[in-house]
């Protein structure tokens, strides 16, 4: 087997394993930053890709769209409202994270209704991944340290989170 395909498997097998450890007790903080790694990787492998790799960009894309809708709909439904319940003044940071969500799922639509070869998609792309990141940032250094401080029963909520996160990729 080449480098590249025991790459594959092993990357594929990470995964599994890692959504299986979702399900299975993975705190929401936990879940959350896998996620992040996760789709910050799609994002560097997008970059990696030439001009002419019309189909896999595609691919890609689609794949870290799914991703993104996932993550910000369970942020959404059930971390965000556990940490302003949670959280005394939480409410700017979630407000905050609420409307950078906003703009990344407006990216995503526009994205979605692109084919690759249309002027401005990989652009898109590349601002969508930078605001991620910026949002991440945010979260990672800000919020999920309060929510770590806070006593939110956080394997209860990754629990749920997980589930939740499978029902929603399953319509995708």
């Amino acid at each position: 087997m080449s480098n590249k395909a025991n790459a594959t498997t092993n990357s594929a097998s990470k995964n599994a394993a890692i959504h299986a450890g979702n399900i299975n007790g993975q705190d929401a903080i936990a879940l959350l930053v896998a996620d992040h790694r996760e789709v910050s990787e799609m994002f560097k492998q997008f970059e990696e890709l030439s001009d002419r790799a019309k189909a896999s960009k595609q691919k890609l894309t689609d794949k870290i769209c799914k991703s993104l809708i996932a993550h910000t709909q369970i942020e959404e439904e059930i971390f965000y409202p556990a940490v302003r319940e949670q959280i005394k003044d939480s409410d700017d940071m979630v407000d905050e994270a609420v409307v950078e969500h906003q703009a990344a799922k407006d990216l995503i639509k526009q994205l979605q209704e692109m084919d690759p070869d249309e002027d401005l998609y990989d652009a898109k792309v590349k601002v969508l991944g930078e605001e991620v990141e910026h949002h991440v940032k945010e979260e990672e250094e800000e919020m999920f340290k309060q929510a770590r401080k806070s006593g939110l029963d956080l394997m209860a909520l990754g629990q749920e989170m997980a589930q939740r996160k499978q029902e929603i990729l399953s319509t995708l």
